[in-house]
């Protein structure tokens, strides 16, 4: 790449660390330019606005504004290529592999780097940047849908906040402006209506069989036919709940999963 072309690169991170690690993996390389290093999302969302880099290294998780909150605040018009660098959950990481122009999984080596940034090479090189957003934008899509589904549902209790995973969760229903949750032998009360928890909820994991009970599909154990055209859903700690006729239609779905 000619000394003109050079790119012109924003590295942001919190961690002093990881700032260092890309910029001693730069150091040898004169095509790239680092212009910025932010140390948080509100800094890297104007000096992106202002500088208007051709490379993102993008840490996910930041206090305040992570990386999603970043490119969210960006115009989605002039998005620059964007490399992902995150410790984040592996279902994000996946996300990355579909939609994302590539990702930097902590801890990363040299051989990672080299080959993450020369994708990134490649894309600006060949002016494909509109395919390089049309696929941050697809995986900004993704992650809001994955966002709104929690893998963790936060509790207040008696004074303490605690951190309640949804696989716990072996049924929900409504109790009047809260929902109750329902966990082993423990029942907790979280202030959301249940149309609200359900956008929270994986459909893959909770289903609706009544209009004020969600269950979880791996706690089910039986499904009894009842009468005028009801189920009882029997779990495997011996709780029985009534599926109303309203919600049949996921019969196919509760069978499909049991198979």
């Amino acid at each position: 790449m000619a000394e003109s072309k050079r790119l012109r690169a924003i590295i942001v991170d919190d961690e002093q660390l990881g700032r260092q690690k890309i910029l001693e993996m730069l150091k040898n390389d004169h095509s790239v330019e680092v212009i910025a290093e932010c140390t948080n999302g509100r800094d890297a969302v104007e000096a992106i606005r202002t500088k208007l880099p051709d490379l993102l290294f993008l840490d996910i998780q930041m206090p305040g504004v992570d990386g999603f909150g970043v490119l969210e605040a960006l115009d989605q018009d002039h998005l620059p290529a964007v490399l992902f660098v995150t410790a984040y959950d592996q279902y994000a990481v996946q996300a990355f592999e579909v939609h994302a122009l590539d990702y930097l999984l902590k801890p990363f080596d040299k051989e990672r780097f080299h080959n993450a940034l020369q994708r990134a090479k490649s894309y600006i090189e060949q002016q494909e940047q509109g395919d390089a957003r049309e696929r941050v934008l697809a995986l900004l899509e993704g992650l809001r849908a994955a966002r709104r589904q929690a893998s963790r549902l936060v509790v207040k209790s008696g004074g303490r906040v605690f951190f309640l995973k949804t696989e716990e969760i072996d049924w929900i229903e409504a109790a009047g402006n809260y929902v109750r949750l329902h966990v082993g032998n423990e029942t907790h009360l979280l202030r959301e209506t249940m149309s609200a928890i359900e956008k929270k909820l994986d459909p893959n994991q909770f289903i609706r069989i009544h209009r004020s009970t969600f269950v979880n599909m791996e706690k089910i154990k039986e499904l009894q036919p009842w009468f005028h055209g009801e189920y009882v859903v029997i779990l495997r700690d011996g709780t029985q709940l009534t599926m109303s006729r309203s919600y049949r239609n996921h019969l196919p779905e509760l069978i499909g999963k049991a198979l």
